[in-house]
């Protein structure tokens, strides 16, 4: 009887995944696959689950998007894609999602969220002012003839 109730729980998990391929799918872009309860999604596309039969800690989950300002972000996901108030509810600093209870505007609190850029070609990378040891070799210039 053992055996029949995990199979019935992994068959859950492929269902809801969508089948085979969602659920390959999820394994291989975030080496897990969870079932939850749907709390809520963001203005990016993020979606975010709740178990509370998992441990404390493991119980709130976000799947990410997979397009993202235009980009393809299958593969590259950072914590930066998560608004703030999301962020509150997915680390227990909050019980409310904020589908139920809206965040306090704060006047110190930008309006619009915005992603971490380190490492991405459109960071800024400022001016090196040191000096450098080698000189590149510059050929001399000739007349043209």
């Amino acid at each position: 009887m053992e055996y029949l109730r995990v199979l019935g729980r992994g068959l859950r998990q492929v269902s809801g995944h969508g089948g085979i391929f969602g659920y390959v799918r999820q394994l291989f872009r975030v080496n897990d696959v969870r079932v939850g309860v749907l709390v809520g999604e963001d203005k990016y596309g993020n979606t975010y689950y709740e178990d509370n039969k998992q441990f404390f800690g493991r119980h709130r989950w976000v799947i990410y998007t997979t397009e993202m300002n235009g980009k393809n972000t299958f593969w590259d996901v950072n914590g930066s894609m998560m608004p703030p108030e999301w962020h509150r509810w997915l680390h227990c600093l909050t019980d409310d999602p904020p589908t139920t209870v809206l965040p306090t505007a704060r006047k110190f609190i930008w309006k619009n969220h915005k992603f971490n850029l380190s490492g991405t070609p459109e960071q800024y990378v400022p001016y090196s002012t040191t000096r450098k040891k080698i000189q590149e070799w510059v050929p001399p210039s000739t007349p043209n003839e």
